[in-house]
């Protein structure tokens, strides 16, 4: 009677060790697939992209055969890999029910573009057994709205007979004319690394230049480019460098701009800044979003590693769909294999960052003026600014209701309403200026009224926003902003890494909210209390900026009088 009991439901085959099994032909797969790579944590996500490339999916039997090889738990890697939206997980039995994913962006320029019609219009005419519509969060490409990707390639202004004339066609990337290697050097690329190789300008010289030209962070946060130096070079011994490319934020696309054309500027930006600073490597962390980005890198580094200029070595790394891995310490525990969950501070990454160790962190556009700030001086960069209160220039990501959206070099503190006058052609025709987005989702939104600030970093902080990525979204009178907020809050809902309540329950709140027309103020603003002072990292903390100007500029929209 007892032995029946201990046996009763027992499934496995007792004559096997406990757990999931892994199969020769899994495990024949993977090694095959992955055998180039070394077996280290750190590999873990590019490993996986590796093997949804090939297989267009994440099967169980290759995830526990993944998890042999790099001698982790299966549960360590199922959570990887269910944390990131671009990998798809197919259990056990189950199969894989399309042959391609064409993912449509409804971020807040492609939805004012017309993303929801898109998406009822071209389920109506594909095979959905074949072809699998994903709505995803803003994938960078907000001057063409709607945008789309098809498989790997990129789609502008797309339509449903687009969609599906390109899902018939490759569905590779699609690579742009660029500035190679060659064509940098013959206008006089990597001279500045030249005086630095030669030790013909210094660290201190250089850290007097950056300071004195007032460049900063352009990633959002705005930190002083010389200081970073400073923090970083003054911990001994070994030292990274990480280079942010995972612009998630709404409405930015500056940085895809910039490495679809001249990709070297950055790139010898970043070899001069990890020289100085004394960093041993350089991790490239890259948006699995920009495929055609991707591919430009590896053949231009690929090059650039059979010269001189190749001092200090680079590794690039593809973020997996997760806006959260655009803050610092989330991006470095993705680099380090690990799902992208924001790091209590201090420690700061400059004193304990990647692999435990001081790190430089960068963002694209930053690293990309570097070299002619270096080599041009100080007061030419400074000059550039709109006026003796501001520095330098600005890569604007201009969308909405512009004539000419796009990206916008201006100066650094430019009136709005200059911006769209004079570098955009004016608003569309029978479009009305009613409100901006400073620096995307996170920046707040502003009535027109405030349109002849200064577009820069101390401006909007007053104010409840900020410029953070210079991300400049512009709606008219046709548009809805108690509309827009919802989108942007339904986007932080959806990039919440869950690792904090105030942001993963104050954001899904919120929407509940708002769709239900609720007018409770008090009750509004005792939630955006909490979510910014409790919240872990940044996403939460900005995630209400829009709500608390949508209550104080525009409460007429709230209260159904618009």
């Amino acid at each position: 009677m007892l032995h029946s009991k201990l046996t009763k439901g027992v499934k496995r085959d007792p004559s096997l060790p406990k757990g999931r099994q892994i199969d020769d032909i899994s495990e024949k797969e993977i090694k095959e697939l992955v055998g180039d790579l070394y077996f280290d944590r750190s590999q873990l996500i590019e490993a996986l992209h590796l093997i949804q490339d090939k297989f267009n999916c994440l099967s169980q039997r290759h995830l526990k055969s993944l998890s042999e090889l790099f001698k982790l738990s299966q549960a360590e890697v199922f959570e990887v890999a269910s944390f990131y939206h671009h990998f798809d997980i197919v259990k056990d039995g189950e199969s894989l029910d399309h042959e391609l994913t064409i993912r449509i962006c409804e971020g807040l320029s492609c939805e004012m573009a017309g993303a929801q019609h898109l998406i009822k219009n071209v389920k109506e005419i594909i095979d959905e057994n074949k072809i699998r519509i994903q709505k995803v969060p803003c994938i960078g490409r907000c001057a063409n709205a709607p945008a789309a990707q098809v498989g790997k390639k990129a789609v502008n202004n797309a339509t449903p007979l687009k969609l599906l004339k390109f899902s018939k066609e490759d569905t590779t990337p699609e690579i742009p004319d660029y500035q190679n290697l060659s064509d940098y050097l013959n206008i006089g690329g990597y001279e500045c690394l030249k005086k630095v190789i030669a030790k013909k300008l210094n660290l201190e010289n250089a850290i007097s230049i950056l300071a004195k030209s007032g460049l900063r962070g352009l990633g959002g946060a705005g930190f002083p480019a010389d200081k970073k130096w400073q923090i970083v070079n003054s911990y001994n011994g070994l030292r990274y460098m990480t280079i942010n490319g995972d612009e998630g934020e709404p409405g930015t696309f500056k940085d895809r701009f910039w490495l679809e054309s001249e990709p070297h500027k950055m790139l010898e930006g970043a070899q001069i800044a990890a020289l100085l600073v004394g960093c041993n490597k350089i991790y490239l962390y890259m948006r699995d979003e920009y495929p055609a980005v991707l591919e430009i890198l590896k053949a231009e580094i690929e090059k650039l590693e059979k010269t001189n200029f190749w001092l200090v070595p680079m590794e690039i790394r593809r973020g997996a769909g997760a806006y959260i891995c655009g803050e610092e310490s989330a991006m470095i525990e993705s680099i380090e294999g690990k799902r992208g969950l924001p790091r209590h501070r201090p420690p700061y990454i400059a004193e304990k960052g990647l692999f435990g160790r001081p790190t430089l962190n960068h963002n694209i556009e930053t690293l990309f003026w570097i070299p002619e700030i270096l080599s041009k001086g100080s007061d030419w960069f400074a000059g550039l600014g709109f006026n003796e209160n501001h520095k330098g220039v600005r890569s604007y990501s201009v969308s909405g209701r512009v004539l000419n959206p796009g990206v916008k070099v201006a100066p650094a503190g430019i009136p709005l309403r200059k911006l769209i006058d004079d570098y955009c052609g004016g608003m569309l025709p029978g479009h009305k200026l009613k409100a901006f987005f400073p620096g995307g989702a996170s920046g707040g939104i502003f009535p027109a009224k405030m349109c002849d600030m200064g577009l820069d970093f101390g401006i909007f902080e007053p104010h409840g926003g900020f410029v953070g990525s210079h991300a400049v979204i512009i709606l008219s009178d046709q548009d809805s902003i108690l509309d827009a907020v919802i989108n942007t809050i339904k986007f932080f809902k959806h990039e919440s890494c869950g690792q904090c309540t105030p942001c993963r329950n104050g954001t899904e709140k919120l929407i509940s909210l708002l769709s239900n027309c609720n007018k409770d103020v008090e009750l509004y603003e005792d939630l955006m209390m909490v979510m910014r002072d409790s919240s872990i990292c940044g996403l939460g903390q900005a995630a209400t900026n829009c709500l608390n100007h949508l209550l104080k500029y525009f409460s007429e929209e709230l209260n159904g009088t618009r």
